[in-house]
């Protein structure tokens, strides 16, 4: 029997032992068809590792995750990367992954809070459109991601009207969703914050658990995050939100086949 609430050991992470680990998840998926997860080593290991080798907590994070992806339909479903709508978000740029990682090697990604126009975009379908890449990037750079992931949201230009779009419940789904992914972030930093941002993050820490809300860090101008591929728009040496956009729209357009394959899991909903 095995047991995931004890302390991680080196032998855990020997190739044998995780062989075994897996075959066990594997075969809870089996028994479980309902979550529907996606059975791939390759998943499956990012889960374990992103749950420090504990089999309990890996199965408990991919119930979780799999049943946020089918109650978020949303964000979830018709995920075609030419659709109009996603197509728009993509050139903006609203969700940005770094070049390479930070110095403790974390992976880092920029959210840009106010790239989109909130009398034509939705929301919502910022939210799809952050997920279709976060998903595609988790799956191409497993290593990095697996050592965290450095969330920054950049804040310039933010207007009232970004701040309506999101109400308690959003908020809550957001919050939810970052947990429930295998990748959490090591830390959330807003930058240039306006005076009153404290004001709205409260309502983000709500639904945050207290080791999240240790990681909120908010500055008033530049980040603090060591990267030597953070974009020119917030001080760095790195490619400029315009040109990283393209370049993730690229890669999502190209990644048509993922999306459709990866969409299929989603956990069966009972009534």
């Amino acid at each position: 029997m095995l047991r995931g609430s004890r302390k991680v050991t080196a032998c855990d992470t020997e190739p044998e032992r995780v062989k075994f680990q897996i075959q066990h998840i594997l075969q809870w998926l089996k028994d479980n068809p309902n979550v529907n997860g996606n059975s791939d080593y390759e998943n499956l290991y990012f889960f374990l590792r992103s749950c420090k080798y504990d089999v309990d907590r890996t199965k408990k994070k991919l119930k979780n995750f799999y049943q946020m992806r089918a109650e978020r339909i949303e964000w979830f479903s018709n995920r075609d990367p030419f659709l109009p709508e996603i197509q728009t978000l993509l050139k903006l740029g609203v969700f940005l992954p770094v070049d390479g990682v930070d110095s403790k090697n974390r992976k880092v990604v920029i959210i840009r809070a106010a790239a989109h126009d909130p009398k034509q975009h939705s929301q919502n379908n910022v939210f799809k459109v952050s997920k279709m890449v976060l998903d595609l990037l988790l799956t191409c750079e497993p290593d990095n991601c697996g050592r965290g992931i450095v969330a920054i949201f950049d804040m310039a230009g933010v207007q009232l009207g970004h701040a309506l779009q999101l109400n308690a419940r959003m908020i809550k789904h957001s919050v939810e969703s970052w947990q429930a992914y295998p990748c959490q972030p090591k830390l959330l930093e807003f930058i240039n914050a306006p005076t009153h941002v404290n004001i709205f993050l409260n309502t983000f820490r709500l639904f945050m658990t207290p080791k999240m809300r240790s990681r909120v860090v908010v500055q008033r101008r530049l980040t603090t995050v060591e990267c030597d591929g953070l974009p020119k728009d917030i001080g760095g040496n790195g490619p400029t939100y315009k040109e990283l956009a393209c370049k993730w729209k690229q890669f999502v357009e190209s990644n048509v086949d993922f999306y459709r394959e990866y969409d299929k899991y989603k956990s069966i909903l009972t009534t």
